[in-house]
């Protein structure tokens, strides 16, 4: 009898968990489209001539997310363990190629995306996924100190040279997060991690784009009108929003004030329109939802394969949205790191639900594991 009741309570978490992520995946990303498309009116009218054309675009990748999630959850879970290496491999010869002239494409001063049929695809979108597949599979066997060297050191170089130091930070936090939780050397952690913070100070100080960036946010007033104008402007939306905000479709700061309104800076926005009290309510549901992917990462065997891929998975989205949020409030630098489900970006809003179709496969995975191990007790 006790077995059965702890077989049932273990079912009703394990489906739960899997409700939970699924339908709070659908419901953030049905909220991010509808901000999309208030943030993006006049630029889009501007580029296309029509309103509609942001949100179509994204649109389309929803739909397709929503295709590949259901797959994903579906395929053989053995499947994405086997081929994990080469998931990485793949996405460094795209870091590679989006570097060379006729692959990639330049944009501001930088090479981080490819040109595919009229529509652009940044692969550093990609290797996040690839980098937590990787790294699951790698670290739940024996990770070593000097392999985790050579593989953070490959893709931070990578990084570096399209520039993208904000897409870098969450790489190493997923590296090193995920690092620890295998049950890597805190020593050999703290160490790499101090010359890590030097030479990124180093890069910094020698890149006059990455510089001005620091001395912008150390004094926007400084320049209001060239490098301190995008902080000033979030500054103006979150302001004007108080407490309760403009209203819907009210936004002042989205009618070509503030630069990526529909992407990077779409927290100002939304901010601005539903106030402190409705932008703390939308917080709060994602940090629920991360939450609630950390506690999916309870349910495997400790250190294996299925929950180091889980826990990657949280270190990612809760790490990328604590960054974008710190960024737009001008607690850190503005870094171009798009908010998970919110931000304008078909690369990312499609990797990030092949990303949670991996997790509701683990999870599949995980109830027949139970079941089986609960029959043959029974028997």
């Amino acid at each position: 009898m006790k077995l059965r009741s702890q077989k049932s309570d273990k079912d009703k978490s394990v489906f739960s968990l899997e409700k939970i992520i699924f339908f709070m995946s659908v419901f953030l990303a049905i909220l991010g489209l509808f901000f999309i498309f208030e943030a993006s009116t006049t630029e889009s009218y501007r580029l296309v001539g029509h309103q509609y054309h942001f949100l179509k675009q994204q649109t389309v990748a929803l739909v397709l997310g929503l295709i590949a999630m259901f797959v994903v959850e579906r395929w053989p879970w053995s499947f994405w363990q086997k081929t994990a290496g080469l998931w990485f491999l793949g996405g460094i010869i795209l870091l590679i190629l989006v570097l060379i002239p006729g692959f990639g494409v330049e944009l501001n001063g930088a090479k981080r995306w490819f040109l595919l049929g009229g529509r652009v695809f940044q692969p550093v979108e990609f290797f996040k996924l690839a980098l937590v597949l990787f790294s699951a599979a790698w670290m739940s066997k024996n990770p070593k100190p000097q392999s985790f060297l050579l593989f953070t050191g490959i893709f931070s170089l990578l990084l570096l040279l399209q520039p993208d130091l904000g897409s870098l930070l969450i790489l190493l936090w997923i590296s090193f997060g995920m690092f620890f939780l295998a049950g890597g050397n805190l020593a050999f952690m703290a160490l790499v991690g101090s010359v890590g913070v030097g030479l990124l100070m180093i890069a910094i100080l020698a890149s006059p784009y990455r510089f001005q960036r620091l001395t912008t946010y150390l004094d926007p007033s400084k320049d209001p009108l060239g490098s301190g104008f995008h902080i000033r402007q979030i500054t103006l939306a979150l302001g004007h929003g108080g407490w309760l905000g403009t209203g819907i479709g009210n936004s002042q700061q989205k009618h070509a004030y503030i630069p990526e309104a529909s992407s990077d800076s779409i927290f100002a926005i939304v901010a601005e329109e539903v106030g402190f009290f409705g932008a703390g309510i939308i917080l709060a549901l994602m940090f629920f939802y991360v939450f609630s992917i950390y506690r999916a990462g309870g349910l495997f065997e400790e250190r294996s394969f299925e929950q180091l891929l889980v826990y990657g998975v949280f270190l990612w989205l809760g790490g990328q949205i604590l960054l974008n949020i710190a960024a737009v409030v001008a607690l850190v630098p503005l870094t171009g790191l798009p908010l998970p489900f919110f931000s304008y970006g078909g690369t990312s809003l499609l990797t990030t639900f092949i990303t949670i179709g991996l997790i509701l496969g683990a999870i599949r995975s995980q109830k027949t594991k139970v079941s089986s191990r609960v029959r043959k007790k029974v028997q």
